[in-house]
């Protein structure tokens, strides 16, 4: 009989999360590295160190914000596997938020941990499948793609995705949303320097501000 602990589904999932990590981060390190020796095309270290000075606290406190916003609504292995494989505000997320709903699951729960990695997942998969498919096919289809009619579709894409999962979410609790709603159009009309390359610095704002309204509703008893 082994003595073995046998680790719960959790357990696992934080185990094998940092593991798989750990090996992207060295991986993603590598791949610079190691074009710079094979070319010898060293970069000039000390441009490097200043840019990287100039842009580094912004995305670790993008990062860090975004890993207590979005954690919650994913999951644990959803994060995991979402903060791997990128593209998280308008692709990962979207599709583990709908797949719950679907599956009548929330993220705090096991049942909500799976339905959320399998639909990441399966994202993961599919984008892939896709980016191959349209790097075979971008030569020939490049004079269609880039044709007026598509173009004027393509930059509906998002507006349309984020629509229709707005539409679900803001009909179940409309005094609770619209708060939030009115904050970000204000910002986004109203400040120019806001645009799609704040969206992670925007997204935890709102969750912030939607946090303290509906404590504020909550506590004037106005929320059911």
């Amino acid at each position: 009989m082994s003595g073995k602990k046998e680790l719960t589904y959790l357990e696992s999932v934080h185990r094998d999360g940092r593991a798989w990590g750990l090996l992207l981060f060295f991986l993603i390190l590598f791949f610079p590295f190691g074009v710079a020796i094979i070319f010898q095309a060293w970069p000039n270290w000390g441009a490097l160190a200043r840019g990287t000075l100039a842009i580094l606290p912004m995305y670790w406190a993008v990062g860090i914000v975004e890993i207590f916003t979005y954690v919650p609504m994913l999951g644990a292995g959803g994060a995991y596997l979402s903060f791997v494989t990128g593209n998280i505000s308008n692709l990962k997320l979207p599709c583990a938020l709908d797949a719950m709903e679907r599956a009548g699951v929330k993220a705090n729960t096991e049942e909500g941990e799976i339905i959320s990695t399998i639909s990441i997942a399966v994202s993961s998969i599919v984008t892939t499948v896709i980016i191959v498919i349209g790097v075979i096919l971008i030569i020939p289809l490049t004079p269609v793609l880039s044709s007026e009619t598509l173009s004027v579709a393509f930059a509906q894409l998002l507006p349309a995705l984020f629509g229709g999962l707005a539409v679900v979410f803001v009909s179940k609790n409309l005094k609770l949303a619209i708060f939030p709603m009115i904050l970000m159009l204000v910002l986004f009309i109203f400040v120019p320097a806001l645009n799609a390359s704040t969206v992670g610095i925007m997204v935890p704002v709102g969750v912030l501000f939607t946090l303290a309204v509906a404590r504020i509703m909550y506590k004037k008893g106005m929320l059911s």
